[in-house]
């Protein structure tokens, strides 16, 4: 779809905006990529994890002495092997990544192996000998806050923690402004509703993967698929005791990431192995591990009240959030709690965000972390209001909605945002006045994310041909090297074609932030533009030398150096190709480079709207008709942006519908895999609309904004709305599956709902 602009000043730009074809696109269809699993190195050994069958004990022994005699093995390594490099201090990654005393969850790693096979490896495992001492555990939050549940963790608990709750509430957070008790007593109406959402995987195809090599003099290698080489390289580095300079960490292609592959689970157990065996370890980890040892999405608990006058007036809002994190601490309820009310223009908000620790894997980000939970409560009790009072939902919206100039309710004040022109465009559209059918319901939400900026460095070298090469640190999950060559092109006024992105490795650039966030092609996108000028004003230095007039009588357009008046004297342009086929008579090679720790990256916002059709008689919900609104900033490749918008929806389709964790009373994890963990597929959905806005963030010289995070949070709660409104039911405990919907409806037949 075509993006609308709202900005009658916009630029006029020549490559920004275009379609050009995917860089990787070859690569990937005719299998040539390589991904994590796909390195393969002379004298490559094969190692495999024992992990732990229950969901909380003390680790009496290990004894891994048959293991260790068994032919083909090379290394055994336990906790104990790291003790010669600790500082003394908790590290949450390697504690996560093997268990020290105790392990903490249904999958916890105990012991590695590594040997000449992978079947070796695995029949080694069977040999390791591990007394355990079972203890008590929690999975669920609100049991976890009990005074009486059992303590998953000791000594993570931070001093701004409201006494009376269990050692396992480890963190608080609280923000908002505004009478409270005030805005209430305002109000005509107030609802008052609990939701809880279970966790949710990433689902990304590629499981993790790695290849380490480390020698006695301590140097290694890491080959590994990940959102972040060089956060891989200062954590396993501080692991291992390294210099951070000793360490190279190459990333390979992603198999999909969605924020699951930003934290480290299994490149430390390799290095140590590969230490241990002096050859280089590769591995890859399982289905069933992928589910059970790395992060999902929290699950969470949650109080929601919300005030409105009849004629739709939001008068107060409060939100409790109870957010589970796994064994370990997180801050992703911080988060959510800035992000639940972030969509209004309120004069009394609160919100109030507890961590939880809980004997599941340490949870990691998932698309806009924390916010899609938040605000599919506070969407639902919004749309429940506008249903109570005879509201239209979408005209509520806009009458709160807010604009800039308005104090978030997380603190900030809003410069140029774009959800009124979004919930503008949804009222515009010709599915908002669709008619809908019997059975059916047409549910709306409200999106929003922070995105990151951060540390960010990017190299771009002219070649003597006038071609360009561009070198960023960041791992392309979401078409990033397409869009910064386009910038680099665009900038330097030349074809897409001739410019060539890299992800450099460790050592080739200095330091890069995860991808994550939506920060890359906002950040790294300013900084290639900054490197891009940088090579610009020395080029037309070297017009000048080629002229013998001041560097300041030269000028840059469309791809040449020309006099910058008729006073610089007459001169034919001078083409990139022409000047850096002279570069070196006039200084050697000519290059552009930018570091920045990138601020600007200004909110996103997005509306979903969607149809949905309950079969009764199952309870069943299918997606009939499903429309993405969102303000892109300035869409750099249409079509990607197009495609994480389609994606994000896809996945909350999923979250919304279908996808849970699943734990029996023992603990233990029951769904490790898409067989009973269900995804959506092709058959499940109906083609999702995208409609780009184009509201240009003032952070960034091209109006870019990030998008990939935004398009997970509406999903939830729309869908939500729909069924709600289908079936005349309120829903507030996700997912809603055809088990829970009859249920629910069955119920209300019955007089029991």
């Amino acid at each position: 779809m075509s993006p609308l602009n709202n900005n009658s000043q916009a630029r006029q730009f020549k490559v920004i905006g275009t379609r050009p074809p995917r860089p990787d696109g070859i690569e990937k269809v005719t299998g040539k990529a390589q991904y994590g699993a796909d390195l393969n190195v002379a004298n490559m050994l094969f190692a495999k994890i024992l992990r732990s069958p229950h969901a909380h004990a003390k680790v009496l022994s290990i004894d891994t002495s048959a293991a260790e005699r068994l032919d083909g093995v090379k290394a055994v390594i336990t906790s104990k092997d790291f003790d010669r490099f600790s500082s003394g201090q908790p590290n949450n990654i390697l504690e996560n990544s093997i268990a020290h005393q105790k392990v903490l969850y249904d999958g916890h790693g105990v012991a590695a192996v590594a040997a000449t096979s992978d079947l070796i490896a695995k029949s080694a495992l069977k040999l390791i000998k591990v007394k355990y001492e079972t203890l008590p555990h929690v999975t669920d939050v609100d049991k976890a806050m009990e005074k009486s549940a059992p303590i998953v963790n000791k000594g993570y608990v931070l001093e701004n923690v409201p006494k009376g709750h269990s050692e396992n509430v480890t963190s608080y957070f609280e923000f908002g402004h505004g009478d409270l008790e005030a805005g209430f007593s305002k109000a005509e109406k107030i609802v008052t509703r609990s939701f809880k959402t279970e966790a949710t995987h990433q689902g990304y195809i590629e499981p993790n993967a790695c290849l380490a090599s480390m020698t006695p003099d301590g140097k290694a290698d890491l080959w590994c698929c990940t959102q972040g080489h060089y956060n891989v390289r200062a954590v396993c580095a501080e692991i291992m005791g390294m210099e951070t300079s000793q360490l190279k960490v190459t990333a390979s292609e992603i198999g999909g990431g969605f924020g699951g592959k930003t934290l480290i689970y299994i490149e430390p157990i390799a290095l140590a192995l590969s230490l241990k065996s002096g050859q280089p370890v590769k591995l890859v980890m399982t289905r069933d591990e992928v589910f059970k040892a790395t992060g999902p999405t929290v699950s969470s608990s949650m109080d929601v009240k919300i005030g409105m006058t009849k004629d739709g007036k939001i008068t107060a809002g409060e939100a409790k959030l109870r957010y589970q994190g796994g064994a370990f601490p997180n801050g992703t309820v911080e988060m959510g709690a800035q992000s639940a009310f972030a969509s209004y223009d309120l004069k009394a908000v609160k919100t109030q965000g507890w961590n939880i620790l809980t004997n599941r894997p340490m949870q990691a980000a998932y698309r806009a972390p924390g916010a899609p939970q938040a605000i599919y409560a506070v969407e639902s009790v919004v749309d429940e209001l506008c249903e109570v009072l005879n509201l239209d939902p979408l005209e509520t919206r806009l009458k709160n909605a807010a604009k800039k100039g308005t104090l978030s309710s997380y603190g900030p004040t809003f410069d140029d945002i774009g959800l009124i022109a979004t919930l503008e465009a949804a009222k515009n559209h010709p599915h908002y006045s669709a008619p809908i059918s019997k059975n059916q319901g047409r549910g709306l939400s409200c999106g929003f994310w922070f995105n990151f900026g951060g540390d960010t460095c990017v190299t771009l070298n002219v070649n003597f041909d006038g071609t360009i090469g561009v070198t960023e640190g960041n791992p392309d999950i979401g078409g990033s090297r397409a869009s910064i060559s386009q910038m680099a092109a665009e900038e330097i006024g030349i074809a897409y074609e001739k410019v060539r992105t890299i992800i450099a490795d460790t050592n080739s650039l200095g330091h890069n932030e995860i991808t994550d966030g939506s920060r890359v092609t906002f950040a790294v996108g300013l900084a290639t533009i900054k490197a891009a000028r940088a090579a610009i004003k020395e080029m037309c230095k070297r017009a000048a030398m080629i002229w013998n007039i001041d560097e300041e009588a030269v000028r840059w357009e469309n791809g040449s150096a020309i006099p910058a008046g008729p006073n610089a004297g007459k001169f034919d342009p001078l083409t990139i190709e022409e000047i850096a086929g002279m570069s070196s008579q006039t200084g050697g090679p000519i290059a552009g480079h930018h570091e920045v720790n990138a601020e600007g990256a200004g909110v996103s916002f997005g509306v979903h709207l969607v149809d949905v059709e309950v079969d009764k008689e199952t309870g069943s919900s299918k997606i009939i008709r499903y429309t993405v609104f969102q303000d892109a900033g300035k869409a750099i490749h249409p079509s990607y942006v197009e495609g994480q918008m389609q994606g994000g929806a896809v996945q909350g389709i999923g979250w919304a519908l279908n996808e849970e964790y699943i734990y029996g009373d023992d603990g233990k994890l029951q769904n490790p895999g898409f067989l009973d963990y269900r995804i959506p597929v092709a058959s499940d959905l109906p083609m999702i609309d995208p409609v780009i806005l184009e509201i240009p963030n003032p952070g960034h010289p091209y109006g870019v904004r990030g998008v990939g995070e935004t398009s997970i949070v509406p999903p939830l709660a729309a869908i939500s709305n729909a069924i709600s409104r289908a079936t005349s039911i309120r829903f507030s405990d996700l997912p809603m599956s055809p088990p829970k919907v009859l249920k629910a409806i069955k119920d209300k037949q019955r007089g029991n709902g």
